[in-house]
């Protein structure tokens, strides 16, 4: 299946173009966060806290904006919760910048994450939309995490040469900027947003379904991972004297993902989604397994290029299980709960990174990652069944 067929139809750059810019700031913000304020305290601790709150309370929103999403329509819940976003992260720079109480920055940052919005989730609805019980859904997936890649390769690149080589405050300043921009351009693109849908499981939530709740549990385990190998690399790459490349270390597990993305995407699959989701997890948990024991920079470089490998293809084959888990008029809200459960795991990874790394060290604390990553595929595996899809034909194949 090729890629190139996906964007013949009106809108879809437009959308696509926007959602990029928007979803930037995702992987800028807690990179941003903990380099803002370490610079400025000297604790890891506190920022990764702050990460966490940010990230936690993200994780309880994202589901809730989804759900209204679904009832009210894209453009008028993100408008609000932009301006929202925009001033809560402004608010944390400033309390950053002049000293203010811890409390403050937690306040800021629990503020930042209930009000920022899934923008990937409702990217993937607008795809759904177009292409539901089509092949070219699964290679529109491929497509976005693609695209999620290149916003964790360029991200965290930018945003640490932006804090370390121009002002602490730089990254997070043009985060701003991309957060506010593209979260209104999509807004704008009303066109092919997904219509409302009456809603007929009323009370009902997608977490509630028994394979959501299990993708949920896999994607809390894999967030965690993303969360301490975040923190911890910044804390590596300082150990070693070369704080400015943490955001290329960065850059080099998400690079990996996005090769693999790429190529995912693009074959044609026999292999049912189960299955699919069931390899890419072990070979998740096998590729992260030399980073617990490497003590070199360059080393790491390239364990975590080959360790981000599995990341593309375990999220490629959850969200498209997901769009088949649950019903039309809930899907937003059921894939804001895949975010909403890596973004509990990446909290609980950034605050558990945190508090590793000063006890005993960033090459020490790289083993809680990879427990994660073991963690994730052994429930994976195990509640596998939960997957299984009564539909004949599933909608990866070409």
């Amino acid at each position: 299946m090729s890629y190139r067929g996906l964007f013949g139809r009106p809108g879809v750059k437009g959308f696509v173009i926007a959602g990029f810019v928007g979803r930037m700031p995702m992987s800028m913000l807690g990179i941003g966060i903990v380099l803002l304020i370490s610079s400025l305290t000297g604790s890891y601790a506190t920022a990764g806290a702050v990460a966490a709150v940010t990230n936690v309370s993200f994780a309880i929103a994202a589901p809730l904006s989804g759900r209204l999403v679904d009832r009210f329509g894209q453009a008028r819940v993100i408008a609000p919760l932009t301006v929202v976003s925009g001033l809560a992260l402004a608010a944390l720079m400033l309390c950053a910048g002049f000293g203010l109480p811890d409390w403050t920055l937690y306040v800021a940052g629990f503020a930042l994450g209930a009000s920022s919005l899934s923008l990937g989730s409702m990217v993937r609805a607008r795809w759904s939309n177009l292409y539901a019980g089509s092949p070219k859904l699964n290679t529109a997936f491929a497509f976005e995490s693609v695209a999620d890649e290149v916003v964790f390769v360029t991200g965290p690149a930018l945003v640490t040469v932006l804090a370390t080589a121009v002002n602490p405050f730089a990254g997070l300043g043009v985060a701003l900027v991309l957060l506010v921009g593209g979260s209104f351009a999509l807004a704008l693109q009303r066109r092919t947003q997904p219509p409302v849908q009456e809603v007929r499981h009323a009370g009902g939530s997608p977490i509630l379904i028994p394979g959501i709740a299990l993708l949920s549990c896999v994607y809390l385990a894999m967030g965690a991972v993303f969360g301490s190998v975040d923190l911890i690399t910044v804390a590596f790459a300082e150990e070693h004297g070369v704080k400015g490349i943490s955001g290329f270390l960065l850059a080099a597990f998400a690079g990996g993902s996005m090769v693999s993305g790429l190529w995912f995407g693009a074959r044609h699959w026999k292999v049912s989604l189960r299955r699919r989701f069931v390899r890419a997890l072990g070979v998740f948990a096998v590729g992260l397994l030399p980073i617990a024991f490497i003590g070199d920079v360059r080393v790491l470089a390239v364990s975590l290029f080959f360790a981000g490998l599995a990341i593309s293809p375990t999220l490629i084959t959850g969200f498209s299980l997901t769009e088949r888990l649950v019903p039309p008029s809930l899907l937003t809200e059921g894939l804001a709960w895949i975010s909403t459960s890596i973004g509990f795991g990446v909290a609980i990874g950034a605050w558990a990174g945190g508090r590793l790394t000063e006890s005993f060290g960033a090459s020490n604390a790289y083993g809680f990652s990879l427990a994660c990553a073991l963690l994730a595929a052994v429930v994976g595996v195990a509640g596998s069944g939960l997957l299984r899809l009564p539909e004949a034909p599933s909608p990866a194949k070409s």
